[in-house]
């Protein structure tokens, strides 16, 4: 496994996890959301111990309630989040602003789609679970990527925070 990812390493952000679905006993989703939770703030040259996630790790039918109700998608998808405040850059490709509120937001993370995806692309599903949380850890900070200059920013900052988990590029 990733040698960075071992546990016994502390991770100083606080990420509550609340694990409803079967399948998630299979990974140590509370290791991996912490590890990758504190490299995304500690990159951001952010101080993780003054930030709080909360993490719902569920099923497809429970994430499609959500993007149903939240995004008007009723089907399921890997993850969701939801900032505690806008954050969003005002200028394409710009820095989001700086959180104000310890309470960073929520997370979704749905195990079937999640587990589906890793096989399809042939990585251990523990990679792409800290992926995800990275993605959506930025997406709590206000990186987005709808217009390309934050997308190819949000896509940057993954990379380099995931080689630093020992994670390969995803986009590659």
């Amino acid at each position: 496994m990733y040698d960075s990812l071992r546990p016994g390493k502390k991770a100083a952000v606080t990420v509550d996890c609340l694990i409803e679905a079967e399948g998630w006993e299979s990974v140590d989703l509370q290791s991996l959301a912490d590890r990758a939770a504190a490299a995304t703030l500690a990159h951001l040259g952010h101080d993780a111990e003054a930030f709080e996630i909360a993490l719902l790790a569920c099923d497809d039918a429970r994430i499609a309630e959500l993007n149903a109700d939240f995004r008007d998608r009723p089907q399921s998808t890997n993850v969701l989040s939801w900032p505690s405040e806008e954050r969003g850059a005002e200028a394409e490709g710009g820095q989001p602003h700086p959180p104000s509120d310890p309470e960073l937001g929520d997370i979704a993370i749905a195990f079937d789609t999640c587990a589906r995806e890793a096989a399809a692309q042939g990585k251990p599903l523990e990679a792409h679970v800290i992926h995800l949380i990275v993605h959506s850890a930025l997406h709590l900070l206000g990186y987005d990527h709808e217009r390309d200059g934050d997308a190819t920013l949000m896509e940057r900052l993954e990379v380099e925070i995931l080689g630093k988990l020992g994670v390969p590029d995803p986009y590659r």
